[in-house]
């Protein structure tokens, strides 16, 4: 379980319940890591799709450049 604490009384909070063996702290300030964007993201469309996508891309640029 993972929890974001909006507060410097939640910390304190926790740490009574732990000392109350109510519950059991295992990490502190524990960072996050998270994926590239493009690997998160990777596989999703088909390379078709991609392509015509990209084909769109240009030729929707191209037409922003002419006005």
């Amino acid at each position: 379980m993972l929890i974001q604490l909006t507060s410097k009384r939640a910390l304190g909070i926790l740490h009574e319940l732990e000392e109350l063996h109510l519950i059991k702290v295992i990490k502190e300030n524990i960072a996050t890591v998270q994926p590239k964007l493009s690997d998160k993201y990777r596989g999703i469309i088909s390379k078709e799709d991609g392509q015509r996508l990209n084909d769109h891309i240009k030729q929707m640029r191209s037409e922003w450049t002419d006005i």
